[in-house]
């Protein structure tokens, strides 16, 4: 594992790590990881390892405001969904493309991570995507179970205590990483399947969502089974925003196909639920048309 630094598109410094095995040579494929909102790069390290153990280099980076790309202050920290896609993907992949110029490069997503890798300008770079646990963020989306708990935690605490801090200080609740205010209003203020963005973020939140629609490439969907927030109608939201993605093949998981009572909405990243899918995943890819 290498740690790095490297530059989004608008001059921001991103905090990444680049997993690597020694002596490989120039590969014929490299990976690139986009992280859920709000989850540190870190939470991917082991399945970045195992993919660098088979050859495939895979760097893995933090969105401005988030983990290593953190700044000593988050208070008042600008850091929107459009900055996230626009600037800090289109670095990542970037840097990826001139460190591995020949190679074939797979954009894995995870989470909200599924709809940011699509705003980047230069998403096309990456030749497959391959979208886990992919969403919205709309909150009438959420399974039945979890969908009274999690419409207050993020669309009725969140707001009020990002207004009060500056942030959503979610370190202090126990709920993970610190989340950048305005990222934390823009999710909050979802109120709709549609995005729908304010006037503030229109115009570049439309060109982000313009990007999605007009991508065109291959890509494997992996969906789990007991995912609260990847339900089967937060899927196709997702989807409805990347209309010329082909072909576009799907890959399900339960629980008992990891040997585990429940996998959620993160567990596909973990050794003890997600190991026994990983080589599932790398054998769906090998098996897809390219």
């Amino acid at each position: 594992m290498l740690p790095l630094r490297l530059r989004a598109h608008d001059g921001y410094e991103l905090g990444a790590c680049l997993y690597e095995k020694s002596g490989g040579g120039a590969p014929p494929r490299a990976a690139l990881l986009h992280c859920g909102a709000g989850i540190p790069a870190v939470r991917y390290g082991r399945f970045a390892r195992y993919l660098a153990s088979l050859g495939i280099p895979t760097l893995t980076y933090d969105y401005r405001g988030i983990g290593l790309s953190r700044p000593n202050r988050l208070r008042g920290f600008h850091a929107a969904i459009e900055d996230w896609a626009e600037y800090d993907c289109a670095g990542a992949i970037a840097w990826l493309r001139e460190r591995y110029g020949a190679a074939e490069i797979l954009g894995i997503a995870h989470s909200i991570g599924a709809l940011l890798v699509g705003g980047a300008h230069n998403a096309a770079e990456q030749s497959r995507l391959v979208l886990i646990g992919g969403h919205t963020g709309y909150y009438g989306d959420y399974s039945r179970r979890y969908r009274l708990p999690m419409t207050l935690l993020w669309h009725a605490l969140m707001p009020v205590v990002t207004r009060v801090f500056g942030y959503f200080p979610a370190r202090r609740l126990g709920l993970g990483e610190d989340i950048p205010g305005m990222f934390a209003l823009q999710w909050a203020g979802r109120r709709s399947p549609e995005l729908r963005p304010t006037r503030a973020h229109a115009k570049r939140v439309q060109s982000f969502l313009d990007r999605c629609a007009a991508l065109q490439r291959s890509a494997l969907l992996v969906t789990i089974a007991d995912d609260a927030f990847a339900t089967p109608s937060g899927t196709r939201h997702l989807m409805a925003y990347y209309p010329r993605l082909f072909p576009l093949r799907y890959l399900h998981f339960t629980p008992a196909d990891a040997g585990v009572s429940r996998i959620g909405h993160f567990g596909f990243f973990s050794r003890r639920a997600g190991s026994p899918l990983w080589p599932r995943l790398l054998e769906a890819l090998e098996a897809a048309p390219r």
